[in-house]
């Protein structure tokens, strides 16, 4: 993928922009799905959980996971939505998706979740028709002009009301030589370090959510977990 290494919105700092295809990402996460546990899960596994606490997903509801990797996050959804609740799964990837089916059937709640295998850019899901929606170390692999384009789609299917959440690296905080590092790989090891750090709540506000919270942590790299909601009469478009 030939393209700028960085990208600007008006008013908006620098973020670098995604330098592998969609195609190259896919096989990638199809590749590590089998392990991705072991070489991620220690780390996002906090961070992940204090996003699905900030969900607060409800008996009954509709919620949908974007990016949902080897499922945990599915399983506790599921959990929380009750047997009247129903979740919803989209990856980019098919191993991903066939370690998530299998850690549902283990867990007995298979019934509760539809998965699918598609991209965030077009969510096949009927428009104000989601009451949640949780994101985990996924915005941050969609290229720059793309992630408003994901944060409409949030926005079309969600009902008024409705609730995000994201949890990304970002480029909030004191990141220092450590954040300067993870850019510098990205750039020059795209295949091995496919994400990059991006403003989480910058581009959640700028696509008209309206942020309830933010928490800033740090994994190894800085963290935002941030929970915005559908305003009221917000368009769908």
């Amino acid at each position: 993928m030939t393209q700028a290494t960085t990208s600007r919105d008006a008013g908006q700092p620098e973020i670098l922009r995604v330098f592998q295809s969609k195609a190259e990402t896919k096989a990638f996460y199809d590749k590590i799905s089998h392990v991705y546990d072991m070489l991620a899960e220690r780390s996002e596994g906090p961070v992940r959980r204090l996003g699905l606490e900030k969900l607060d997903a409800r008996p009954g509801e509709r919620v949908l996971e974007i990016g949902f990797g080897t499922g945990h996050s599915l399983v506790s959804l599921a959990q929380s939505v009750g047997p009247t609740g129903k979740v919803y799964g989209l990856d980019l990837s098919e191993g991903m998706l066939h370690v998530a089916q299998g850690n549902l059937h283990k867990a007995g709640l298979a019934d509760r979740v539809e998965l699918t295998c598609g991209d965030g850019l077009q969510l096949p899901y009927p428009p104000d028709s989601l009451d949640a929606i949780f994101m985990s170390f996924t915005l941050e692999l969609f290229d720059t002009p793309e992630i408003r384009k994901v944060l409409a789609e949030c926005k079309r299917v969600l009902k008024a009301g409705g609730r995000l959440v994201v949890v990304g690296v970002s480029k909030e905080g004191e990141g220092g030589a450590i954040l300067h590092a993870f850019e510098w790989s990205h750039r020059h090891f795209p295949n091995l370090v496919d994400c990059r750090p991006i403003f989480v709540r910058q581009s959640l506000e700028a696509s008209g959510f309206r942020i309830e919270s933010t928490d800033r942590k740090m994994m190894w790299v800085p963290v935002e977990v941030v929970l915005g909601v559908k305003r009221e009469g917000a368009t769908t478009q």
